[in-house]
C-alpha cells in the first residue's frame, strides 16, 4: 500500500508533539496509517537571546534530529516559486500546527486532501492567535483542541475531531499550553485515518458562536487594581510565561508570577494597597476582594517567593500601581 505523503508545517514548541507523533507513526509497523513525511516547513531562524544570535525553531531542531527535509520560506503569499516547490512534493496532506505564515489558496489546494490544522480551542470559540490565553482571561471552565480542515478564512474551516478538557483552577498558560500540545498530537493521530479514508466527515462551525482570540500585547501586562481580584488572578495565570502581569511599587516594576484571589474578603482600603505582607504572601486590596501575591520578580532579578521579597523591604501599606 502506498504511504500517505505528508507535509508538516509548524514552528513553536506547541507544534513539536504533533510532529513527534507523526515521526513515531512513520516508524511504527503497527500504526493504523502508513505515512511518509515528505518535508517539514517552519519559519526562518530568528535572532533570540541577549546576543541576538539566530536561533532555529523548536520544530526545525526536531526535524533535523530526525533527518527530515526542512524548508524555511520567508513567505508563501505572493511567492509563486515557494508555492511551486511545495506543490512539487505531490503530497496527499499538509498538517499545519502554529506555523505562523499565511497560506494562500494555492497552498491550501496543493495537497490531494488539502490542509488540516491543529487548533488549541473548542472552535468556533477563540479563533485566532492566542486561544489559550484568551480562554484563561475569560474565565472559561473548559477548553480543548480541534482538528480542522483549513479554508481561506481565519480558523473558519469545518472540524473533523475535537477533544475537550477542563481548565484547572490554578492552571496557567504555560501548563495549559503544554497539555493542549499533547492533546493536539493525540487528536491528530486519532483523526488521520478517518480523514484519509473519508469516513470522518468534518462539521461546519456555527459562525454565530465565534469569538476572536486577539494576539497578546505587552500593554496587557499592567495590572489595574480597581478590577476584581478574580479577574486579576486570571490575568496573572494567562500572561505566564509572556508578557507576565506586572505592577509598580514606587519607581520599581514588579512582575507577578503567581497569585490567588480571595473574592469574598471585604476591603476598605483603596485598590492597590498592601494590606499585609507575611510569609504566606502579599495581600493587596482590589476593586472587589483581596489578591494574595505568592511569587514576584523585581526588576533585574529572578523570580522569587513573595516571602523572600519582603525580607529585604517593608511594604505594609504601600500603594501598588
Amino acid at each position: 500500500m502506498k504511504p500517505l505523503r505528508v507535509i508538516f508545517a509548524g514552528t513553536p514548541e506547541f507544534a513539536v508533539p504533533s510532529l513527534s507523533a507523526l515521526v513515531r507513526a512513520q516508524a511504527s509497523p503497527r500504526a493504523r496509517l502508513t505515512l511518509e513525511l515528505a518535508a517539514v516547513y517552519t519559519q526562518p531562524d530568528r535572532p533570540a537571546g541577549r546576543g541576538r544570535r539566530l536561533q532555529a525553531s523548536p520544530v526545525k531542531v526536531l526535524a533535523l534530529a530526525q533527518g527530515l527535509r526542512v524548508i524555511q520560506p520567508e513567505s508563501l503569499k505572493k511567492n509563486p516559486e515557494a508555492v511551486a516547490r511545495l506543490a512539487a512534493f505531490d503530497a496527499d496532506l499538509m498538517v499545519v500546527v502554529a506555523f505562523g505564515l499565511i497560506l494562500p489558496r494555492a497552498v491550501l489546494d496543493a495537497p490531494r486532501l488539502g490542509c488540516v490544522n491543529v487548533h488549541a480551542s473548542l472552535l468556533p470559540r477563540w479563533r485566532g492567535a492566542a486561544p489559550i490565553q484568551r480562554a484563561l482571561l475569560a474565565g472559561d471552565q473548559e477548553t480543548g483542541v480541534c482538528i480542522m480542515h483549513m479554508e481561506s478564512g481565519l480558523d473558519t474551516g469545518p472540524v473533523y475531531h475535537r477533544i475537550r478538557t477542563p481548565i484547572g483552577a490554578d492552571e496557567n498558560a504555560a501548563r495549559l499550553h503544554d497539555r493542549l500540545a499533547r492533546l493536539g498530537a493525540q487528536a491528530l493521530i486519532e483523526a488521520l485515518p478517518g480523514i484519509v479514508d473519508g469516513s470522518l466527515i468534518p462539521k461546519p462551525q456555527p459562525d454565530a458562536q465565534a469569538t476572536y482570540a486577539h494576539k497578546l500585547t505587552k500593554e496587557e501586562a499592567g495590572i489595574d487594581w480597581r478590577q476584581p481580584a478574580e479577574l486579576i488572578e486570571r490575568q496573572v495565570r494567562a500572561l505566564d510565561p509572556w508578557p507576565v502581569a506586572q505592577t509598580r511599587i514606587g519607581t520599581e516594576t514588579l512582575r507577578i508570577w503567581k497569585a490567588v484571589a480571595d473574592p469574598d474578603q471585604p476591603v476598605t482600603e483603596p485598590a492597590g494597597t498592601v494590606i499585609s505582607a507575611t510569609r504566606d504572601g502579599i495581600d493587596v486590596a482590589t476593586g472587589c476582594g483581596v489578591l494574595r501575591i505568592i511569587s514576584v520578580q523585581p526588576s533585574g532579578r529572578r523570580a522569587m517567593p513573595a516571602a523572600d521579597y519582603i525580607n529585604a523591604r517593608a511594604i505594609d501599606g504601600a500603594l501598588l500601581g
